[in-house]
């Protein structure tokens, strides 16, 4: 099986490098037609005019392409909302497959609150994406509770496969550490207030923030137990996970918040490094309290600060947390699990 990676897709963002490390492991051939317009870009919806003008460029660039190397279907990456007419004019009837990772009126509308509801630039957004996940003749979503959104959204076909981790990188091997991490973008589904709650509630415990962003004006009011980088080196991320007593996941109270297991929570996982993040439905549909994470309330500084006390005085929950953690990424996300999956659901479609 051939697979053409198809458009703007940023290739180092996790999903998008992991997907293509899954299927090249399970023997599926990549080839690619790639017009970078995000790369250097951590906050791609913030990015400006520039951005547009490099998209419209591209997208010209991709609707004009002709055939190159023969394929049996197209996959379309992250964020690859607007590239779903140039893949189908290419595919030329061929399978289009579409791994949007988000909604673009659920992430700038519902989540971030950059566009009112009732806007037109609300408007726009969800039309957009009706365009693009009816486009595709299949919507790969990351988790079941996304997949609900997605059909909502228009899609015909939605599968599930989880997200994972690049395990060139992230292995096993966490030793533990003095300090809880959280690394991630600085917006409202990570719920960075929450933290800083429960980091004021137990002001003998010490944290590391790794990021910036939309929130991070809070930290100009941090407590003196947390420290701030706005950025780490994407390889050096898999060593300060395995020397952290405990990776945080997400906290937010938004809808988006229930609907993903974001690429932080796998990268410890997949580490053994201890996961502490919000019960959701989505977390549900891989992790079990007390067994494979400590799982708490949604926006709940209290419940956080009693889950971190417990795991600050208690070696031998950390180590059965990161244990389980690893083997429910084992059975569930790893490369050779996922590979199978995509592959599986690629192949149904020729």
């Amino acid at each position: 099986m051939r697979v053409l990676a198809f458009g703007t897709y940023e290739r180092r963002y996790p999903r998008n490098a992991q997907v293509l490390a899954c299927l090249q492991r399970a023997g599926v051939e990549i080839v690619e037609r790639h017009v970078p317009v995000w790369e250097g870009h951590e906050h791609k919806f913030g990015a400006g005019a520039g951005a547009l003008a490099r998209l419209a460029f591209a997208e010209t660039r991709l609707f004009a392409a002709r055939p190159g190397e023969p394929f049996d279907l197209v996959l379309v990456g992250y964020p690859g909302h607007l590239d779903l007419p140039a893949a189908r004019r290419t595919a030329r009837g061929r399978p289009v497959v579409f791994n949007p990772l988000v909604s673009l009126w659920d992430t700038l509308v519902a989540d971030r609150r950059r566009f009112r509801p009732d806007s037109p630039g609300a408007r726009a957004l969800r039309a957009i994406d009706r365009a693009a996940f009816g486009g595709a003749d299949l919507v790969v979503a990351d988790t079941e509770a996304h997949a609900v959104l997605f059909r909502e959204l228009g899609a015909r076909r939605v599968e599930v496969c989880l997200v994972g981790a690049e395990e060139r990188l992230f292995k096993p091997g966490w030793r533990g550490g003095d300090r809880f991490l959280f690394v991630g973008k600085l917006i409202p589904l990570h719920g960075l207030e929450t933290i800083l709650a429960a980091a004021r509630l137990v002001p003998d415990l010490r944290f590391n923030v790794v990021g910036s962003g939309q929130l991070q004006r809070l930290l100009a009011e941090r407590p003196p137990n947390v420290d701030w980088t706005s950025w780490l080196p994407y390889e050096q991320l898999p060593a300060v996970l395995r020397g952290s007593r405990a990776a945080l996941g997400i906290f937010g109270t938004t809808p988006k918040a229930a609907r993903v297991i974001p690429n932080k929570a796998f990268q410890a996982l997949a580490c053994g490094t201890p996961l502490v993040t919000a019960d959701t439905p989505a977390a549900r549909e891989l992790l079990v309290d007390g067994d494979s994470a400590l799982l708490v309330p949604p926006g709940d500084p209290e419940a956080l600060a009693e889950a971190l006390r417990r795991l600050a005085a208690d070696d031998g929950l950390a180590e059965r947390l990161g244990a389980g953690g690893l083997a429910a990424y084992r059975e569930r996300a790893s490369e050779e699990v996922l590979g199978r999956r995509w592959r599986e659901l690629l192949a149904g479609l020729l």
